[in-house]
């Protein structure tokens, strides 16, 4: 199969946060949020992949900031890592404050996407290959984090986190 850049598979997505958007006191609904982040990151996936992508998992996402009615929102994905079928997606949301300008960075999460057929079955998909610092360091943390989403989902034993198990053992 032939590599991708992690480059190549770049989504971004502007969004405004009108009223239908907020809660009460005027802030994003994080169910909104995790919404346009599914939907960035599997755009992300499927230019990595050329399939139809499906949302295997979300690893925690981390509400930095608010955003507030009225702001822009900014979020861009790109895939940090293949494996056999899935791949690890990383995504970034900011908000902008049109009155004054202001850019912040607001949420982050990886999301795990499966490339399927047509019948819904998972397929191979092509390798990605990192070239800058970030991605390179974001390649190499994939495979731990990977393995303790594993773990954690009991679908493996912590004997066969290896790489998550040598990570720990080298920080001590």
């Amino acid at each position: 199969m032939k590599s991708k850049f992690c480059k190549d598979s770049i989504a971004t997505m502007m969004e405004i946060v009108l009223p239908n958007d907020t809660n009460t006191l005027g802030n994003l609904m994080g169910g909104r949020l995790m919404h346009l982040m599914d939907i960035v990151g599997a755009i992300s996936a499927q230019r990595h992949s050329n399939r139809i992508v499906v949302t295997a998992g979300v690893d925690s996402i981390d509400f930095k900031s608010s955003v507030r009615l009225g702001e822009i929102m900014n979020l861009k994905a790109f895939v940090t890592r293949t494996f056999n079928t899935s791949m690890e997606v990383f995504i970034e949301v900011f908000a902008e404050n049109m009155q004054n300008g202001e850019k912040r960075l607001c949420n982050r999460a990886f999301f795990t996407f499966v490339a399927v057929d047509q019948s819904g079955n998972p397929i191979p998909i092509n390798p990605v290959v990192p070239e800058t610092t970030e991605e390179i360091e974001m390649y190499n943390g994939a495979l731990r984090r990977r393995e303790l989403r594993l773990l954690l989902a009991g679908r493996i034993t912590p004997e066969d986190a290896k790489s998550l198990h040598d990570f720990l053992i080298v920080k001590k």
